[in-house]
């Protein structure tokens, strides 16, 4: 059984760069709907938690749209859901950013500063080189490729979570996947024909879920 028209919600909570998000998400083929909508965000086929700005901010008004137990529920459902750069971030359980601030608790780690002793300029605002650790289908379009970086945090977490990674000073995790959560540290809707290969992959994933319902 197949479901028509698949689509993907984008978590609507405020945060910047929605519009090159949306017109990435068209490019490869599946409409998308910028939603704080609970209802719409546990009937979408995917998610999207865009994030440009500070992890606390970004909870803070989360919580305030009630917008974190739909997306925790969508989760368990199974639902793909990509995490872009803060948006990554805040599938993990907390961040220092700030002070101490739970976040989506979907795969297991932390989010640290960027270490300030270093040759490396904090934030990183550069396009760096991804090495895979992890070869699938959302990875191997960005083998040995450079994305586009802008970020002062990265997150701690465990090897398994880790399918591609950028030395930056130290080794910082650039897509990490755990069952149905992705987070893309980089922003791919900035990182050209190499970025639309991960949004091309997210789609599919959300395609082929949605024919085999």
């Amino acid at each position: 059984m197949s479901k028509e028209n698949p689509f993907i919600a984008v978590i609507d909570y405020g945060a910047g760069n929605i519009r090159n998000v949306m017109k990435a998400i068209k490019y490869v083929g599946l409409p998308a709907k910028l939603t704080k909508d609970p209802i719409e965000i546990l009937s979408a086929d995917g998610l999207v938690i865009p994030g440009v700005g500070a992890y606390k901010a970004a909870m803070d008004k989360i919580n305030e749209r009630q917008l974190l137990v739909p997306i925790q529920k969508a989760a368990n459902n199974g639902t793909p859901i990509l995490g872009v750069c803060l948006g990554m971030q805040l599938l993990f359980d907390s961040s220092t950013e700030f002070g101490e601030t739970t976040g989506f608790g979907l795969i297991p780690g932390k989010v640290v500063t960027l270490p300030q002793n270093t040759k490396f300029k904090v934030p990183q605002m550069s396009w760096n080189q991804n090495n895979v650790a992890i070869e699938n289908a959302l990875t191997q379009g960005i083998k040995d490729e450079f994305t586009y970086f802008v970020h002062s945090y990265y997150v701690k977490t465990d090897a398994q979570y880790i399918a591609a990674s950028v030395d930056y000073g130290v080794q910082v995790p650039s897509i990490v996947i755990k069952d149905n959560i992705i987070g893309a540290q980089f922003h791919p809707e900035k990182s050209g024909e190499i970025g639309l290969r991960v949004w091309q992959a997210f789609a599919n994933m959300i395609s082929d879920k949605a024919v085999n319902v």
